[in-house]
């Protein structure tokens, strides 16, 4: 097969790498890609969002398959322009189309739809401009602390957790009057707050039948012991030793199959992966959101444990037949470890030299924020910069290597968290 990969971060990164693996790919493309990618297969510079380029470029390159990374191209209707082309419907596609992915796209079409399909979620409500004096109020007399969601896409920024109600009405306001995520703030939704431990389930769906990868946890917070500001994710481990089989069976009846069932009877044909972030509260799975692509850093500790051929789980899952694959799962652990930019995730440079990684070993390399100067040397292009996945016995032994392996990468600034992981060892 000639497959086509949309995407340029880590995440495609970990998609190439078991791509390139396939016995079935033949050729594979990656859009607009990295340097990391380049290892396995050839960058495309075309910008995801030309969908008319895009679907130029799978037809001159007769691409078989096309499997999306990121979640803008989706919620934007990339499958929807595929699937209203004559040519461009033939070509095997794995993503949702643009209702589809509105179970990220809108904070607030996700949880109507947990709420209309009885799948557990904290309880909330929605405002507008319109209402927007009935949010406040509500707001002011809301229990602490308070979540606040700006309803679309807002690059990872536009969820905040309020400790008094003076700042969640303030935040609120801000989100609404002022604009501050621009169009996807016009909606916010005001969600009550889930105590307990985080996790994330991951599933790939063609529409009926599903497979339920390995489990992730990831670790948002600039600093060790999960404090400071939130970033796009300094780490990960999978799989979560607390999501043992009865864990995971309650994820099953009670949130991954109502979702799959709740999505056909909408009339959503959904074909890809679909990411439950969940709370764990006591004993019991809560829904905080669902994506509808795999997430980042949890990609690149999900993948690498998957043992069967992912060209070919990818290829069944587009064409309605994942029922005919078997999912293997290697049965370590691994743990992937963030560098990141001096100054994230606030302002940062960019175009620091990099140096080291070939003298990494044991571990794999997942370019994140890179790129090549006009030198050829290889430079930081990002916040997050590059991830360090290693395997283990346990956990420890897991970040353990790849914190070995992230003291010999250098440049200018580096920062990464030594505690990916803490609370299991």
């Amino acid at each position: 097969m000639n497959i086509l990969l949309i995407g340029s971060g880590g995440r495609e990164h970990a998609f190439a790498y078991k791509l390139s693996e396939s016995k079935n790919c033949d050729k594979l493309f990656i859009m607009p890609g990295n340097p990391g990618t380049a290892q396995h297969g050839t960058n495309v510079p075309i910008n995801p969002n030309d969908f008319l380029l895009v679907g130029k470029f799978c037809i001159d390159t007769e691409i078989d398959l096309v499997i999306v990374g990121p979640e803008e191209p989706l919620v934007k209707g990339l499958r929807n322009h595929f699937d209203a082309d004559e040519k461009l419907k033939q070509i095997s596609f794995v993503g949702p189309d643009k209702k589809g992915a509105q179970l990220e796209g809108s904070k607030d079409f996700s949880k109507a739809f947990m709420k209309k399909y009885e799948i557990p979620t904290a309880a909330y409500e929605t405002f507008t401009l319109k209402n927007i004096k009935s949010g406040i109020g509500y707001i002011k007399s809301h229990s602490l602390p308070v979540v606040i969601k700006a309803d679309g896409l807002a690059a990872g920024k536009g969820v905040l957790i309020c400790e008094t109600n003076e700042d969640a009405a303030k935040e609120f306001e801000a989100m609404i009057r002022e604009r501050k995520f621009g169009d996807a703030s016009s909606k916010v939704v005001v969600e009550e707050f889930l105590k307990g431990i985080e996790l994330s389930v991951f599933v790939l769906s063609d529409g009926t039948n599903y497979k339920i990868l390995p489990s992730a946890k990831d670790y948002k917070r600039i600093g060790e012991g999960d404090t400071g500001l939130n970033t796009g994710g300094m780490g990960a481990v999978s799989p979560v030793p607390f999501a043992d089989k009865i864990f995971i069976k309650k994820v099953e009846e009670r949130i991954i199959r109502p979702t799959i069932s709740g999505l056909k009877n909408e009339g959503i044909h959904y074909v890809g992966f679909i990411f439950i972030g969940l709370m764990k509260v006591g004993d019991d799975p809560i829904v905080i959101e669902y994506n509808c692509r795999m997430g980042d850093p949890e990609t690149e500790v999900v993948l690498p444990l998957i043992k069967s051929d992912f060209a070919e789980l990818m290829k069944k899952c587009a064409d309605g037949k994942l029922n005919e694959c078997e999912l293997q799962i290697d049965e370590r652990t691994a743990a992937t470890v963030m560098l990141v930019s001096k100054g994230y995730p606030g302002d940062y440079e960019k175009g620091k030299k990099m140096s080291g990684s070939d003298q990494c070993e044991n571990s794999i390399l997942f370019h994140a924020g890179t790129k090549l100067n006009d030198n050829n040397e290889l430079v930081t292009n990002g916040g997050r910069v590059m991830a360090i996945t290693s395997f283990g016995n346990d956990i420890k032994e897991a970040v353990s290597q790849s914190l070995k392996n992230a003291e010999k990468i250098s440049f200018e600034g580096k920062y990464f968290r030594r505690d990916i992981g803490y609370e299991f060892f």
